[in-house]
């Protein structure tokens, strides 16, 4: 997705050549991407070596079914002039194996790259796979289908929750989450927002802001937020293309700076009870929560409100070493759908709801010692609530890593299959793995798993379990320095993540933590 030089336009025709012959019978399964889709992308771009800056794009484009891309449009931000792209229309290619893993050829300046993981609902999980010695761009995204009646402003009104993150040019992190309400006109009012902004934290109480889709064909808006993060002014100007009436993507549009840094996220349509709005009855059950942040850092865990203001918590962080919270806690919930988090021993979070038990995540540094963490949470089913066996996590899933942000972490999408067998159940999958120094396409893996109520022994959690085996080019599951398993989380038969601990101790190879996504 980015400008590339002569030498890379050849590796990315030879990488296009092995990418087909990596997929098994490619073309039979065109016909699963049909329709309007709009994505969005983080990553980052490395010009050789270790350093790294961010890239991000969103975009739109309609699929015939039969290998064709047309109507494509995408924005595109990053450091340098090669970097940016505004509206940039383009067509495409692509061809699905009979696994329903593929490759997209987008026809951009340069050339862009992609492998990619059909899911049941016609959605898709990729990655960019264009990079070779050392340059180029890696990272992963998502791609959803749109509905194109939802093309304009007066079907963006109501209730709005969003969380967006991402890095400035020297890659300082910035996460922020938050809501607002739409008038239907171009007005949102009634905003709200926790900013932590390369490790200062602020809450913004009250602004307003604007937002209008400019092009009733693609989807695309413009969307002005003026916050104020640790007493300094900022004006955010972010493009987002509409999914949905409930749902668009968005990205800061603006050069990146220490204030404008490139973020990148959703914006979620509230469910807000009528009349009395968000209460503490909202957070009534399990959440499962999973959260990244600068470094590799990656963090998910359990937490589960009474809905009278009482919370337990088990919080896992894998920032290369390992460690468990298991503990009890309070929350209150404000009617606009903003949550107070606060763990009993030390250590707070806000959370922004976007319906009962589901919330955009954001951790102040202190918090849980993860730099400018932010995420999201989930509702737990309500048939884990007893402790899950094995058999919760069984049939075919799309694996992905979710919002990469070191060079050191293995960045892939692919097709996994769980057999569900206890007491040890296996998971063998293909991945599309992107890397800087150059895609490896159609990667065997084979991991296993235990649903175990052992560890922590003291409060058994609900859909818990360990997780080890090999993902990508490195194991990450485990060894590390202090052999600490994988972590799983089932949120419910249907999607789970996992979490890595990696290894960053400087004995062997540095391998970040990851956290992974896996959907059926």
């Amino acid at each position: 997705m980015r400008k590339l030089s002569i030498l890379g336009l050849m590796c990315v025709g030879l990488l296009f050549v092995s990418t087909i012959h990596a997929q098994v019978a490619p073309g039979v399964n065109n016909a699963e991407l049909k329709g309007d889709y709009a994505f969005s992308f983080s990553g980052m771009t490395t010009g050789g070596g270790n350093n790294s800056t961010p890239f991000a794009a969103v975009g739109r484009f309609t699929s015939d079914g039969a290998g064709n891309l047309t109507n494509g449009e995408l924005d595109a931000n990053g450091f340098g002039a090669m970097e940016k792209a505004v509206a940039q229309p383009f067509t495409g290619t692509y061809s699905i194996g009979a696994d329903s893993r593929g490759v997209m050829n987008l026809n951009i300046p340069g050339g862009g790259l992609l492998a990619f993981a059909m899911m049941a609902n016609g959605n898709a999980k990729f990655v960019e796979i264009d990079a070779a010695g050392g340059h180029g761009t890696v990272g992963s995204g998502t791609m959803e289908k749109e509905d194109t009646t939802a093309f304009s402003t007066a079907k963006i009104t109501g209730d709005y929750a969003f969380g967006v993150a991402g890095f400035d040019q020297s890659n300082n992190r910035t996460a922020m989450a938050g809501r607002f309400t739409a008038n239907g006109a171009g007005t949102f009012t009634n905003g709200a927002a926790d900013v932590n902004l390369s490790g200062t934290f602020s809450t913004l109480n009250v602004f307003a802001g604007s937002y209008m889709v400019t092009d009733g064909a693609t989807g695309r808006g413009i969307l002005n937020m003026p916050p104020v993060a640790g007493g300094t002014p900022i004006n955010l100007d972010f493009v987002f293309y509409v999914v949905n009436a409930s749902k668009v993507f968005a990205m800061e549009m603006d050069a990146l700076s220490p204030a404008a840094p490139l973020l990148t996220g959703a914006v979620l349509r509230q469910q807000t009870p009528a009349i009395v709005g968000f209460t503490d009855l909202t957070l009534n059950g399990g959440m499962v929560v999973y959260l990244t942040g600068i470094s590799g850092c990656v963090g998910g865990g359990l937490i589960t409100g009474n809905g009278i203001g009482g919370l337990t918590i088990t919080l896992d962080n894998g920032c290369g070493y390992g460690s468990t919270v298991d503990e009890s806690g309070t929350y209150a919930v404000a009617p606009n759908g903003r949550v107070d988090l606060r763990r009993t021993y030390g250590g707070y979070a806000a959370a922004y709801l976007v319906s009962g038990n589901s919330a955009f995540l954001i951790i102040p540094d202190s918090a849980g010692g993860i730099s400018a963490a932010s995420g999201f949470g989930e509702p737990q089913a309500a048939g884990l609530l007893a402790m899950v066996n094995n058999s919760s996590v069984q049939g075919r899933y799309v694996g992905s890593t979710m919002s990469p942000n070191s060079l050191y972490q293995t960045i892939f999408s692919g097709v996994f299959t769980a057999d569900g067998a206890s007491p040890t159940g296996t998971l063998t999958g293909t991945e599309d793995i992107s890397a800087a120094s150059g895609a490896r396409l159609g990667a065997a893996t084979t991991a296993t798993y235990s649903s175990i109520s052992s560890y922590p022994a003291a409060a058994p959690t609900e859909g818990r379990g360990s997780v080890s085996g090999t993902f990508g080019a490195a194991g990450n599951f485990p060894p590390d320095p202090y052999n600490f398993p994988g972590i799983i989380y089932v949120i419910s038969p249907s999607k789970f993540i996992v979490l890595s601990s990696g290894n960053i101790s400087g004995s062997g190879p540095v391998v970040y933590p990851i956290l992974l996504i896996f959907e059926q």
